[in-house]
């Protein structure tokens, strides 16, 4: 097991009405709010109007910024940014998914930048502070509500990257399963399926002697395969909406990584994809995470066979642990079809047209991976593996 330092000191609250104390817990770090969401959602369900309600009982004065895309981008990034600086901003409250979520904190540093907010996606810069976060969440999925990253898009070069901070954690994340109730089933797939990869970006190690957060790893993807199908089927399912959504935020507040050292080459692989094709990100991890999968599995078939057997309840061959692990695999791709994801790029209209372009876009800073390096020529084979 690796040394670690943990600490994740996002607030968490948890349950029913919830968003009602919102605007208390933003009172605390400011009475200059930017309120940031998506489309019209929000407005739809009430929540929006609960919300202002509730910041403008304390007294907190609003600017607002919405049109959140998935995969968010830079320009409406910059925007923010711009309004942070010109209102002397002192919150931002991001009301939504994990997009809006990631736009937030790219808001928050580049408040404090007196450069291009993309400067610290490419590398240019490095993040050194931020304006205080909050988060009422809708979707869960990305895990953004207590992570330190976030993730953009720049439609200039279609490039869609990355960076982080521990000051972007938020301070506060309202967690009510009841706002996810009207969630298209669709976008609930697509959220199962980002949880279950943190985990399985985490799971999957060289890391030896981390029986503990194995453990973990794996009780919390079997509780997500097992709720996956009664929140699809039973939409305003309370306890199953739950467990999703608490499920969701571990799956990705570092505490399944602590002693051992994740992947993450297939979160870049899917980048490059949903980056050009603007897929949804957990459509995209669907398709390539299996793809994945086939091509490293021999680099420590004892892993990949304790997966199948402790995840799936695949019976150990002993005298075939490749079986095994195999078996496993396919029980992961037969458990994101049966949720309505897709499982080849064919199936999202994705040919062979920019492999290449993706393939070198995604390595061009340094080898993916740390289970196994990948080279440009390691992704494109992944990408030729999970075409058809």
């Amino acid at each position: 097991m690796q040394n670690f330092e943990f600490q994740n000191g996002t607030a968490i609250i948890f349950g029913k009405d919830q968003e009602q104390v919102v605007g208390k817990q933003t009172a605390a770090f400011g009475k200059k709010v930017l309120l940031h969401y998506g489309g019209g959602s929000i407005k739809k369900s009430g929540l929006y109007d609960r919300v202002i309600s509730s910041l403008k009982a304390e007294g907190i004065e609003v600017f607002e910024l919405g049109g959140v895309k998935p995969n968010p981008r830079v320009d409406l990034v910059r925007e923010g940014v711009s309004i942070c600086k010109k209102e002397s901003i002192e919150f931002i409250l991001a009301v939504g998914g994990g997009s809006v979520i990631d736009s937030a904190k790219a808001i928050a540093a580049g408040a404090y930048y007196d450069g291009d907010v993309w400067d610290y996606f490419i590398g240019k810069a490095e993040v050194d502070r931020c304006l205080p976060i909050g988060v009422v969440l809708t979707i869960p999925a990305a895990g953004s509500e207590t992570s330190n990253g976030t993730v953009i898009t720049n439609e200039d070069g279609m490039y869609k990257r990355s960076t982080g901070h521990q000051n972007m954690r938020p301070e506060f994340a309202i967690l009510n399963p009841e706002l996810t109730y009207t969630l298209p089933a669709y976008q609930t797939a697509c959220g199962l399926t980002d949880m279950m990869a943190h985990i399985l970006e985490r799971y999957f190690t060289n890391e030896q002697h981390v029986d503990l957060t194995d453990r973990l790893c794996e009780g919390t993807l079997r509780s997500i395969i097992v709720n996956a199908r009664t929140v699809i089927d039973e939409p305003v399912n309370y306890d199953a909406r739950a467990e999703i959504m608490w499920a969701g935020t571990i799956a990705h507040n570092d505490l399944l990584g602590t002693g051992r050292i994740g992947d993450w080459a297939s979160h870049e692989i899917e980048h490059e994809i949903s980056g050009i094709y603007d897929i949804a990100h957990g459509a995209g991890l669907a398709i390539i995470f299996p793809a994945w999968m086939k091509y490293v599995y021999k680099h420590n078939v004892n892993r990949f066979a304790q997966y199948a057997n402790r995840v799936w309840d695949v019976e150990i061959d002993l005298n075939d642990l490749e079986k095994t692990a195999l078996a496993g695999i396919k029980k992961t791709e037969e458990f994101f079809h049966s949720i309505g994801m897709p499982i080849r790029l064919n199936e999202a209209d994705i040919d062979r047209t920019h492999f290449d372009e993706m393939a070198k876009k995604a390595t061009d800073r340094c080898p993916l991976g740390n289970f196994v390096k990948l080279e440009a020529n390691d992704v494109h084979k992944i990408y030729e593996l999970a075409l058809d």
